[in-house]
């Protein structure tokens, strides 16, 4: 078995810093893009379809800060857990602006901040595996300290959507790889936010059916 990537905690940064960057170029450009239609007195003609480009390029750009701040930062959440009803709240704000719809089956309840921060991750990578289109289910079972964490992507073929693994998924959740980039660096943390948490992983794809599961390490024994 390959040893686990170490990473320090500076590339760790960095690595997330670029990874929100590139979530945000394309939505904040466009805002740009749509505001310089308005202010050009020779594009008048097109000031409606400006409008509604910055109008949905902010609402792209909001969800995807609001998810980075509870999915990698550190959030405004006080304390060491997070209430399962902000991440309902972010992740329903996020599937707002994807092709997947987003079925929440989690009650009301305060996890480890890690765990929280799991779970948008998981939810993060399940909304890539349906990026034409689909539904993602999520349940979390368990009690505090023990949570169980299960998330269902499926897709319809007779919509045109389309199910798969995300590339090298499970290499990088694993963490057991050479090397490590930006590109990469979102499987990575989601795999290292299940080791802090003492909690293993599982991705597979059965068909149009991908799951997602984070369980504690002594309950795979």
């Amino acid at each position: 078995m390959s040893k686990i990537i170490e990473l320090s905690a500076p590339d760790l940064a960095a690595m997330l810093c670029s990874r929100v960057c590139h979530d945000l170029i394309n939505p904040i450009g466009a805002i740009g893009n749509g505001l310089q239609a308005l202010n050009d007195p020779e594009q008048e003609q097109m000031k409606d379809l400006a409008q509604e480009l910055v109008v949905n390029a902010a609402r792209q750009s909001l969800a995807k800060l609001e998810f980075a701040r509870l999915a990698y930062g550190a959030s405004s959440t006080s304390g060491t857990q997070f209430d399962t009803r902000e991440c309902e709240r972010v992740a329903k704000l996020y599937y707002d602006i994807e092709k997947a719809d987003l079925v929440w089956n989690i009650n009301p309840v305060l996890v480890p901040k890690n765990v929280g921060k799991l779970l948008m991750n998981m939810l993060l990578i399940a909304s890539e595996s349906v990026f034409r289109g689909g539904v993602v289910e999520v349940d979390l079972e368990g009690e505090t300290g023990r949570e169980i964490i299960k998330i269902k992507a499926t897709s319809d073929p007779d919509k045109k959507q389309k199910t798969l693994l995300p590339a090298n998924v499970k290499d990088f959740i694993g963490g057991e790889v050479e090397d490590v980039s930006a590109r990469e660096i979102q499987p990575f943390y989601t795999g290292l936010l299940a080791r802090l948490s003492n909690m293993e992983l599982e991705a597979d794809l059965d068909g149009v059916e991908f799951t997602f599961v984070a369980r504690p390490r002594l309950a795979l024994v």
